[in-house]
Formats: C-alpha cells, sequence, structure tokens
C-alpha cells in the first residue's frame, strides 16, 4: 500500500493537501466491512419490539458550548439516534424554528470542520451520532474528505436532504470506502419506483417524511406516513423512520407503533428559544430540553408495550 496526494478546495478557498490511502496501483482502498452503525442499533431494538428514538439539534445553537451540551442532554435521556444538523444560508427543507436557530449557529462562525466535535460528543456519550447537511457543503468540504474526518470523529451516517441516490455516486463511493450509513429521504408523493431505487442504495435506514413541506411542530398528523412506510419496506427498506412534523410525546408513540424510528427535530430546538425566538437561559434551556427529550423517550420506547 502507499498513499497518494490530493488537493482539495472547499467554499472559503482555503486549499488543504489531503493524504489518501491507495494501493500499489494507485486505486482507493475498497470497501469498508464496518458494520452498519443504525443497522445494529435497529436490530437491537427489534428485537425489544421497541422503536429508536432520534433528535435532531443543529450543531453551533445557541453556542458551541451549550451546543455540546445540549447533545449530551439528549443522549443522557434517551435519544437513540442524534442527528447533527449542519447550519446552512438557504435551507429549504427547514421550518421557522430550525431557520432561526441555524441563523444563530451561523453569526456564531460555526463551520463545517467544527462539526466534527459533536459527532465525537455524541459517540463518547454512547449515541449514534448522524450529520444532516445540504449536500453543497460536503461538496465544497471535499466528499473524500468529509468522509474520512467524519469517520474518525466516530461518524455513524449522513442524512442528505437534497442529494437523490441517481446524483449520490461520489458519495456512495466515499461512504462504502469509510462504513458510513447513506440515509436518503422518500415522501408521501414518491413514485415506486423511486422507492425501490432508495431502499437499493440507502444503508442504515430511509427517512419517510410524514408530510410535504418543511419541518416544524404540528398538532396532528395524518396516515400518510404509516402508508409510506409499509410502500416503502415493500420496496425492500430494512429499517424506515418517520419525520417532520412529529412535535410531541402522543404524536411520537403513535409513529412509533408502525415505523422502526421517530425522529423529532423542531420541537426539541424550540426548548432552547423563549416565546420571542430568543435563546433561553442557558440552564432553563437545558433544563426543557432534558425534560422534552425523557417525555419523548418514554413515549416512542415504550409505545408498543
Amino acid at each position: 500500500m502507499r498513499e497518494t496526494n490530493k488537493i482539495i478546495e472547499n467554499g472559503d478557498g482555503f486549499v488543504a493537501d489531503v493524504t489518501e490511502a491507495a494501493t500499489p496501483s494507485g486505486q482507493p482502498l475498497g470497501i469498508s466491512h464496518r458494520p452498519s452503525p443504525c443497522r445494529r442499533l435497529f436490530a437491537e431494538h427489534k428485537a425489544q419490539d421497541m422503536p429508536a428514538f432520534i433528535g435532531y439539534l443543529p450543531f453551533g445553537f445557541p453556542d458551541t458550548d451549550l451546543s455540546l451540551e445540549a447533545l449530551r442532554t439528549m443522549v443522557d435521556n434517551g435519544a437513540d439516534i442524534v442527528e447533527i444538523g449542519l447550519p446552512y444560508s438557504d435551507p429549504v427543507m427547514d421550518g421557522s424554528v430550525i431557520q432561526a436557530a441555524s441563523q444563530i449557529a451561523l453569526r456564531n462562525g460555526e463551520r463545517i470542520a467544527d462539526v466534527f466535535r459533536a459527532v465525537e460528543t455524541v459517540a463518547n456519550a454512547g449515541g449514534v451520532p448522524l450529520i444532516m447537511s445540504y449536500w453543497n457543503l460536503i461538496f465544497h468540504y471535499g466528499v473524500e474528505r468529509f468522509a474520512a474526518d467524519f469517520a474518525n470523529a466516530g461518524g455513524a451516517g449522513l442524512i442528505t436532504p437534497d442529494l437523490i441516490p441517481d446524483e449520490a455516486g461520489e458519495w456512495i463511493e466515499a461512504s462504502d470506502r469509510h462504513g458510513l450509513d447513506r440515509i436518503f429521504l422518500v415522501s408521501p408523493d414518491s413514485t415506486d419506483e423511486r422507492l425501490r431505487l432508495v431502499a437499493r442504495n440507502a444503508r442504515g435506514f430511509v427517512y419517510a417524511a410524514a408530510r410535504m413541506g418543511v419541518t416544524g411542530e404540528r398538532s396532528t398528523l395524518d396516515d400518510s406516513s404509516r402508508e409510506l412506510v409499509e410502500r416503502t419496506g415493500a420496496a425492500g427498506a430494512e429499517n424506515v423512520c418517520v419525520g417532520i412534523g412529529v412535535s410531541t410525546p402522543a404524536q411520537g408513540a403513535v409513529v412509533g407503533r408502525y415505523a422502526d424510528g421517530v425522529i423529532v427535530g423542531s420541537a426539541l430546538v424550540h426548548t432552547l428559544l423563549d416565546e420571542n425566538g430568543d435563546v433561553r437561559d442557558p440552564v432553563q434551556g437545558i433544563g426543557a430540553l432534558a425534560n422534552t427529550t425523557a417525555a419523548l423517550a418514554e413515549a416512542i420506547h415504550g409505545c408498543r408495550r
């Protein structure tokens, strides 16, 4: 084996000379045999007839240190998988609460290279760390560079809301090389052919959007997500998790009866903001986050008993 050098430029104009492992022919190393972290967790939960609880928070909100404390708090209070959001200036899928939190993080000057601290924090706390990111951020950082840094930090997989399998060849290769899960999204209007394509290329689980539109808290959920879970499973997906609009323990319990995992975002982010959309007192905010996480975890984990 030998090493090759690759020049990568990110969106800030920073140029890095990245050393990559290669075979004697100069080709990158082959597929990693690392088991899927998400798949292993779902298998353990299925053995107990229990859905997984996946919680989301954007990195760098309210600030770096509180962000790391908040991620630990989620794991300590029952979140099995933590979805760490990379703040983005044009979040086409995010609702008002997550947009507000992301803008705070961006004003704090958070950069993609900093998020690996959050990944390590979740992994060290005993949770399964995912990153949720719009593809442009990964592309400008460097796909191979991101995959290597993410895996080295203890990362499990990447959720890409704006990347479809048809256009994900580079990411599929890099994630296979580093043993990372690939989480693609499906929605109620996805065709059966699209569901089969996603199921074939996903690793870990498929993210089923409970409804069309942006993220956000909702007082009610319709039955479209149940049908979508059934269709996605029939298309070949081993694990299907439902998110977008799941806000309360009661809703989480309903969804958890038919989904392999329940994803909650805005309701958790909201605990760190006051009624005016400003950052709450840190002690109060972390306390509210702990209580909300624990209530969701209890309802989701116990919904089939």
